[in-house]
């Protein structure tokens, strides 16, 4: 967190943007980012940029220098543990529908999940978690659109600095969200940088002729902003370089906060890479490697005697077309291979494989412990790293759910759409646990009469959707306590039937 003393010689808005912009683009924690998102791609930068060096002496210089050797084999053998780690933990907490509950007004809970619809729940959360893991921190950015609707937006953390008020970062006194756009002047095409910088008041436009790739050169200079006048058009109120939010009704609005809500991935903001990373560059490495002394062997040499030849080009050509070589009388001809023993290499990679699996808190389905079938016990011994990493996630995930509801009910109260309700929303996560179904049904069973029904229904693994469950469940008690009036109604032992009346 930087702070500047208020006086004559302080930073502008654009200074201090351009500034924050330089010095993060060649930031560590962002370098994270752009990692993160590789390794779960398996475009592993340290084996896929991997080169492989010869020594020779410098024609000029006489030195020994070293040379990228194109000869060699270079395997280059990326593995996806990243890819499965993320789907794994985001399939298991966010693939089934979350569940809502309000105890205060049943009337705000239908207007926040009429608002945020079916779409937030299926896309915009599964996807919040998938940017959290790589990056370490997603950004949900709410606005109005050009109808008046309440919208949400994911914006890659890569471009995006918060300006922090506290140590805990939950409050920003700014924020500024940077990215490169194509435009076209005339017949040519170029990137520019765009900055917006975000307070709780306002906004500031600006651009650049430099993108943000331009910065990482340290042999670029400074990044200069000016005013992006083009977004100023259609803006009615302007205060120095800085307009509102939205327009509402031909004005200019606040929300009030920097409309930018972070789900973290977990208190330290760490993307789930940085704690394997160095893990999965050595199995990368392992498995290169063992590739290319494999690929390596099977270049025989050829041990000759009284070779009928001078060239042995030629002599390779012959062995390959005519399946024969030329001797002479006392010639001889014999192959040398070498003896492949990878055991060592093979026994380091399942180590780091396990370690791989520890260390990242995934759920290693290869095992051969567990057997066909595992029991309860053991399945949520299986999933228990799984478990305290979505656990991390659950918990940061609440918080920024919360701060997103405060700007649903500060819509609903720009819109006239209600009064501003003082009520919590407690929201659920379902995860998708794998069970062993016979158990929990059984447990279930047993558990009628001790715990509510609502919560029997949710640990019942043929239960989607408790809502609708129980709903179907006061419809079928309902009609079965019709179809004993009825019963009781039309009943001839009382002499009358239909015609009690």
């Amino acid at each position: 967190m930087i702070v500047f003393d208020n006086n004559i010689n302080r930073m502008t808005e654009r200074e201090l943007a351009a500034f924050l912009i330089s010095d993060f683009i060649r930031s560590p924690e962002r370098r994270d980012m752009i990692d993160g998102q590789a390794y779960y791609r398996a475009d592993n930068p340290k084996i896929m940029h991997r080169r492989r060096f010869r020594f020779k002496e410098d024609p000029v210089t006489g030195n020994i220098i070293r040379v990228v050797d194109k000869a060699k084999p270079n395997n280059r053998r990326a593995h996806g543990f990243m890819h499965m780690f993320v789907e794994d933990k985001i399939n298991y907490l966010l693939s089934k529908p979350y569940t809502l509950s309000c105890e205060k007004s049943q009337e705000f809970l239908d207007k926040v999940n009429l608002i945020l619809s079916k779409t937030f729940q299926q896309k915009r959360m599964i996807k919040l978690g998938k940017t959290a893991s790589n990056g370490g921190i997603a950004w949900l950015h709410p606005y109005i659109d050009e109808d008046g609707s309440f919208r949400t937006m994911i914006i890659p953390p890569e471009q995006c600095i918060p300006g922090w008020k506290d140590n805990d970062h939950e409050e920003m006194t700014e924020f500024i969200w940077f990215y490169d756009v194509e435009i076209i002047e005339g017949h040519t095409v170029k990137d520019v940088l765009k900055v917006e910088y975000w307070t709780a008041d306002g906004v500031a436009y600006y651009v650049s002729d430099m993108t943000y790739q331009d910065g990482m050169n340290p042999n670029s200079g400074a990044i200069s902003l000016i005013l992006d006048s083009e977004r100023y058009l259609n803006e009615p109120d302007r205060d120095g370089d800085f307009t509102g939010h939205f327009i509402m009704d031909g004005a200019a609005e606040a929300w009030g906060r920097i409309p930018f809500i972070p789900f973290k991935n977990n208190d330290d903001e760490l993307p789930d890479l940085h704690f394997i990373k160095t893990l999965i560059d050595g199995y990368d490495k392992n498995r290169s490697d063992t590739a290319n002394y494999l690929e390596e062997v099977e270049n025989f040499i050829m041990k000759l005697k009284g070779y009928g030849g001078n060239v042995l080009g030629a002599f390779m050509r012959d062995l390959s077309y005519f399946r024969a070589i030329n001797l002479d009388v006392d010639g001889d001809a014999d192959v040398l291979t070498a003896t492949v023993d990878i055991s060592a290499q093979d026994t380091d990679a399942e180590k780091l494989k396990k370690d791989i699996m520890l260390f990242g808190e995934g759920v290693d389905k290869a095992s051969d412990q567990l057997g066909n079938s595992p029991s309860g016990i053991a399945l949520k011994f299986m999933y228990s790293g799984l478990d305290l990493k979505c656990n991390r996630m659950e918990a940061a995930f609440k918080d920024g759910f919360d701060k997103l509801i405060w700007f649903v009910n500060r819509y609903l109260e720009i819109t006239g759409g209600g009064p501003d309700y003082d009520a919590d929303i407690d929201i659920t996560f379902n995860r998708d646990i794998n069970i062993n179904e016979s158990q929990a049904i059984t447990d279930c069973q047993n558990s009628q009469g001790v715990i509510s029904q609502e919560t029997i229904l949710k640990n019942h693994p043929w239960v989607e959707d408790v809502d609708i469950e129980l709903k179907r469940l006061n419809q079928e008690k309902e009609a079965a306590q019709s179809m004993v009036s009825d019963m009781f109604i039309n009943d001839p032992a009382d002499g009358e039937g239909n015609d009690a009346d």
